[in-house]
């Protein structure tokens, strides 16, 4: 067949890998310039792998294919050094936080670093670019999709047997093509996470970075709604991440430099009910609406403190952002965020101050918006010629979780049972 395959990034990593030096035809679009530029965001930042079962995507991923993948990324550096740790791996952490409501989640994990990557990608992509039956075509943006039982057409220009999308959460442009055209391929369109960056001084998580490197648990708050911790860089730094027509909030951390701050992401997650049928449109909005009074391209940044109490931050104190100066604007979150997530935001922070003493210091920062976007949940069942992998499908949200989701499309395509095989 001839395959075209939309986005490099992990899911179509995975792909390429059981599909190379198959009898299939590979061509890989990638909007991107180069190797080098930052829309393959997905695995374009801090590269935190994991293995668990209890995180990562809606799909069961056998440990042992997690692990094969945890191997794969770290082979590809240069001298197989990353940082480790083990999400409540001991039961007396496991049981402090318990105690105070809140749910572990148990898992490995792998830190690469964002200094490692660029590395990584190009080592990877070397690798992929000298199989004889994959072509990369970088600079190439499909906007347009016809979609037959036995074809693809893409860009009213080439044609495919099969189209598989791998564009991950940056791509939600084509994602809303697609589903605006083929409304049936929409199985779930109901989540989204809204949330903050929050920043504090090493000290104060010193104990819980060194035994986990990254601590997640999960929080019922007294408004409904199930809060969680994402994503968490000791000595890290806090980015921002442009989607085109807005910017979000995100933080990754390196390998050899070290700064004094770790930050995290703190999600409130909204399942929404009919009629609502757009989460990418929701938060979009919500993130559109926070940059609106940051100014183009920035975001915003409050104290804690100004957070809680629906105050503008004026000034800093003690907690210095790690964030560039020129890409935030000193304002006040509660102007953007609906009030129900800014008290479930507050909520988890007193509570989590209960076991992690100094958290709920008034000089820690917010920075806003966070925003991770679900995708709507695609049915590989609709459309024979037209498959979704990695997390623009809704069905995996982690570097290793989309990685795997890519492997075994590509062992259902080997086995020729692509066609009805929903993964």
């Amino acid at each position: 067949m001839k395959i075209a395959i939309i986005g490099f990034g992990a899911a179509a990593i995975g792909l390429l890998e059981k599909l190379k030096d198959s009898e299939h035809e590979l061509h890989v679009f990638e909007k991107s310039t180069d190797i080098y530029s930052s829309s393959i965001s997905g695995i374009r930042a801090d590269g935190k792998l994991f293995v668990s079962n209890e995180m990562g995507g809606e799909i069961y991923i056998e440990s042992s294919l997690q692990r094969k993948f945890v191997d794969y990324y770290i082979n590809f550096t240069e001298n197989k050094h990353v940082e480790t740790g083990h999400s409540f791996g001991d039961e007396k952490y496991y049981r402090l936080f318990y105690e105070k409501g809140f749910q572990p989640i148990s898992s490995e994990f792998f830190h690469i670093g964002t200094d490692q990557l660029k590395e990584v990608l190009f080592n990877i992509y070397s690798h992929l670019k000298k199989v004889k039956n994959i072509h990369f075509h970088f600079s190439y943006e499909v906007k347009e999709l016809e979609v037959s039982d036995h074809s693809v057409r893409i860009n009213q220009a080439d044609t495919f047997d099969l189209v598989i999308i791998a564009v991950g959460r940056s791509g939600h442009k084509l994602i809303n093509h697609a589903i605006t055209k083929y409304p049936e391929l929409v199985l779930n369109n109901t989540k989204v996470d809204l949330g903050i960056r929050y920043e504090l001084p090493n000290h104060i998580v010193d104990e819980l970075n060194r035994e986990m490197y990254e601590f997640k648990v999960k929080y019922r708050s007294r408004t409904g709604y199930m809060v969680r911790t994402f994503c968490n860089n000791p000595s890290g730094y806090v980015v921002t991440e442009n989607y085109g027509d807005f910017t979000t909030v995100n933080g990754h951390a390196k390998m050899h430099q070290k700064s004094n701050n770790t930050n995290f992401a703190i999600l409130a997650s909204l399942i929404l009910t009919e009629p609502f049928n757009d989460p990418i449109g929701y938060g979009s909005y919500i993130a559109k609406l926070s940059n609106l009074l940051a100014g183009n391209g920035k975001v915003i940044l409050q104290t804690y403190s100004h957070f809680k109490e629906s105050k503008r931050t004026k000034r800093l104190y003690r907690v210095q952002p790690t964030l560039d100066p020129e890409k935030f604007i000193l304002g006040d979150v509660n102007l953007a965020f609906p009030r129900r997530i800014i008290e479930s935001i507050i909520d988890f922070i007193e509570n989590l101050d209960k076991v992690i003493p100094g958290v709920a210091n008034n000089d820690n920062l917010v920075y806003a918006p966070e925003i991770k976007f679900y995708s709507n949940r695609l049915n590989n069942l609709t459309k024979p010629s037209l498959k979704f992998i990695g997390d623009c499908s809704g069905a995996t949200r982690s570097i290793i979780y989309a990685t795997a989701h890519g492997y075994l499309m590509g062992e259902a395509i080997l086995n020729n049972k692509f066609s009805n095989i929903n993964l």
